[in-house]
């Protein structure tokens, strides 16, 4: 027989075990969820730098057979041009399984909330946090320890990519510049300015992707 309330009706005391089971059932498929996005991102990462390593392979040729001259920069800019973009697209993919690794981490930092209440006693074993806040999946995310946020940020997946993306946009602005018979310092200019245009660009979007995602959490 159910009671009803305010709420609408609700069914009779679930026991703790049963509770805890359920619970348990739901964080394991939020683990398998991390580790299946996280297997896909570092394949395509991998299919990423092969691409780029075989097109670095592929101008060594061209240099070997023809030098440095017309085919070399139209094949190079147009080898450096696809490579952005694949890094582009994986970088978007990087960013997006971020955010799904955020959710999922709050996910699971408000199921061991729920263990805490089924057993508060729990709460003094417990490395990881079970508030579902932003210092609680900085702390879940770096396992309790007190290592900074900047270098969480520089050695994550995300930055890897945007960095890797960077110095290809950087020598695509290069080899732009040196095709159109620019100096050896304008062409080293180019170069830069291109690589931190990409760079700033990337870490606005991201930043921006990371404050909407911590929002909705």
């Amino acid at each position: 027989m159910t009671e009803a309330n305010g709420d609408g009706p609700r069914g009779p005391a679930v026991p703790p075990a049963v509770r805890v089971q359920i619970l348990a059932t739901e964080h394991w498929s939020l683990l398998a969820t991390r580790s299946m996005t996280w297997s896909e991102v570092m394949s395509r990462i991998t299919i990423h730098l092969t691409v780029s390593s075989a097109a670095l392979v592929v101008l060594a040729l061209v240099v070997q057979s023809s030098g440095f001259g017309t085919a070399f920069h139209v094949l190079s800019i147009g080898l450096a041009t696809v490579v952005l973009i694949l890094g582009t697209l994986t970088g978007v993919r990087v960013r997006n399984a971020s955010m799904e690794d955020l959710a999922a981490l709050m996910g699971m930092n408000r199921l061991r909330a729920a263990y805490i209440d089924i057993d508060p006693g729990l709460s003094e074993y417990l490395i990881t946090s079970w508030n579902d806040d932003m210092a609680g999946v900085m702390r879940t995310s770096t396992l309790g320890t007190s290592r900074h946020p900047f270098s969480h940020v520089v050695g994550s997946t995300n930055f890897f990519m945007t960095a890797v993306n960077s110095i290809v946009a950087g020598t695509l602005g290069a080899l732009i510049a040196g095709a159109a018979g620019w100096t050896a310092w304008a062409v080293a200019l180019c170069g830069a300015a291109a690589a931190l245009a990409y760079l700033a660009v990337m870490t606005v979007v991201a930043r921006r992707s990371f404050n909407e995602a911590s929002l909705a959490g």
